[in-house]
């Protein structure tokens, strides 16, 4: 499994509207910005996250996206699989049924098997709060005088 640049870059957006959500909406160009990332790019980007009510929008002056529930309401597995499709490692899990023709008699289905629930459930216990708490506890260290 590969996550796409699409998937990446979406879960920064997610994490850079959790860390400054006290700010209001916040505009594409203050996240492309800090996240270094082409602000095209992260416009390609909201209208999926917007239409699956991850975001909220605001237009006009002082205009841009919030989150549209708390970061620990969001987890890892929700952004990547609505801006990837599926997270499974093989195609044939893809799917809810596993129409393989294939599937009863596959020595190596069982591994794939578990594989795919190691990445659904560790993905779905990180949430974009835990996220930008271990950051604060490793830039925690950085003091300058």
């Amino acid at each position: 499994m590969r996550i796409s640049t699409k998937g990446r870059y979406a879960l920064r957006l997610m994490l850079d509207l959790a860390e400054h959500q006290g700010d209001g909406c916040v505009s594409l160009k203050d996240v492309a910005q800090r996240q270094d990332i082409s602000k095209k790019y992260l416009e390609q980007i909201v209208p999926t996250l917007s239409r699956a009510g991850f975001l909220l929008t605001n237009r006009g002056y002082q205009g841009g996206y919030r989150l549209a529930r708390r970061p620990e309401d969001y987890t890892a597995r929700d952004i990547l699989r609505l801006t990837e499709g599926s997270l499974a490692p093989v195609a044939c899990l893809d799917c809810e049924v596993n129409t393989c023709p294939r599937s009863a008699n596959c020595p190596t289905l069982p591994l794939w098997q578990g594989l795919d629930r190691v990445i659904e459930d560790y993905l779905a216990g990180i949430t974009l709060q835990d996220l930008i708490d271990r950051q604060r506890e490793h830039s925690g260290d950085d003091y300058v005088i």
